[in-house]
């Protein structure tokens, strides 16, 4: 008798339904992590362009009424910021500056998470503001001056 070394049909099929589930599962893993990364990078954005309003503010009493998305920020020898961050998949991020009296005195950040688990997210969005203000998507996460009030 003549042995015949191989593998049947079934055999390769089970493999490659394994494979298949393993790649899936990378894939999303994958995924997942990068969207967290940038997430992160959109929080630390945030945080830098507000330690550069702050220091806008010391120079000049009041906030500035925009922000130079993509741009250098600096006013005569002082930089505030070499390089005004902007999100890293979706458009700029949103500034709101607060008016009383008709001085900036305080300011809002906005940013769209992607992460829906993020602690930091918030689902409801912020009085409908758009992120950016030209899209339909609502902000989701933000980060204000110590005298704003909290949303």
């Amino acid at each position: 008798m003549k042995q015949i070394f191989g593998f049947t049909l079934i055999e390769l099929l089970v493999v490659m339904a394994i494979l298949a589930i393993l790649s899936t599962l990378g894939i999303n893993s994958f995924m997942s992590s990068q969207m967290k990364a940038r997430d992160a990078q959109r929080k630390s954005d945030l945080t830098q362009i507000s330690k550069a309003l702050e220091l806008y503010y010391n120079d000049n009493e009041q906030y500035p009424a925009t922000l130079p998305n993509g741009a250098v920020w600096q006013n005569g020898a002082t930089m505030y910021i070499k390089q005004v961050p902007v999100d890293p998949r979706f458009d700029n991020y949103f500034y709101e500056p607060l008016v009383t009296n008709g001085v900036r005195n305080g300011y809002y950040l906005f940013a769209r998470l992607e992460n829906i688990n993020d602690p930091s997210y918030i689902a409801a969005g912020f009085g409908g503001r758009h992120c950016p203000s030209t899209s339909t998507v609502l902000c989701n996460y933000y980060v204000s001056s110590t005298n704003a009030p909290n949303l």
